[in-house]
């Protein structure tokens, strides 16, 4: 297969994708050929991105288990973004004909851009990139209700499986408290759904932050400071329907809210 023909075969998948993400419509299936390796993954996402056209607000990181192509973790766009402050519970959609989920997760900002031209970086200099850390909640939903099921590269090609962000409140001092060790909690309408702690996650947060500094650095993709990464769920990926209500708990102090609509 050339890559002219896969070029416009990505750019087909993606276009359904991109539709059925801005008509709410479900897709009974993949459309089109799945995707073999990370690389036509990331094109098909690549393109995406494009037709979309909304300015990217921060990446998801999530995790690949087993590995795929010696990768432990994927990354995808994040277009829209959600302050949560105050107690507010705001809104946030999910495709009612496709899968929906919620993840309790630290949310790193961006403070200053990683140098052009570095393709690998340790954990300390990733840290020393971010500006700040929340807590927040990652909204995954996709049109393809069996996306999670298909393998990662149809995750990829997805956006990551990401439809929207919802950024608690910031942890002050970040820098030195170990958040690695906090209980995280998440509930879903009251009951509880998960409990975990980053330390059980990979290499953490700023791990998943060099992750995706040394992805984007491969894939050519400038990140710019303001965007957010958000670093993978602590607690696991809970299913979630519209109408459930989301509450994320962090060191029994920090919680942070959502009520998923269709």
């Amino acid at each position: 297969m050339g890559h002219e023909q896969h070029g416009d075969e990505a750019h087909d998948i993606a276009n359904r994708f991109v539709t059925a993400r801005r008509t709410g419509e479900g897709l009974r299936e993949y459309p089109g050929r799945i995707p073999a390796t990370l690389g036509q993954a990331y094109a098909i996402q690549n393109a995406a991105i494009a037709l979309d056209g909304r300015p990217v607000l921060g990446w998801k990181v999530g995790k690949i288990d087993p590995p795929f192509e010696g990768a432990n973790r994927l990354a995808g766009p994040i277009f829209e973004s959600v302050v949560a402050a105050d107690g507010a519970i705001p809104d946030m959609p999910i495709f009612a004909a496709g899968f929906g989920a919620a993840e309790a997760e630290y949310l790193l900002r961006i403070g200053t851009a990683p140098p052009a031209g570095k393709l690998e970086f340790t954990i300390d200099e990733a840290k020393a990139l971010i500006d700040a850390v929340h807590v927040g909640i990652e909204v995954a939903s996709s049109p393809l209700p069996m996306i999670n099921d298909l393998g990662p590269a149809v995750t990829i090609s997805d956006f990551g499986n990401n439809n929207g962000l919802v950024i608690g409140a910031a942890i002050p001092d970040w820098r030195s408290v170990d958040i690695h060790g906090w209980p995280v909690e998440l509930d879903i309408n009251g009951e509880r759904i998960g409990a975990a702690r980053a330390a059980d996650m990979l290499d953490g947060p700023f791990g998943a932050a060099r992750f995706l500094f040394e992805l984007m650095a491969a894939r050519g993709i400038a990140l710019t400071p303001g965007q957010w990464i958000s670093t993978g769920a602590v607690t696991g990926v809970h299913r979630v329907l519209p109408g459930d209500t989301v509450a994320a708990r962090f060191d029994g102090r920090l919680t942070v809210r959502c009520r998923i609509i269709a």
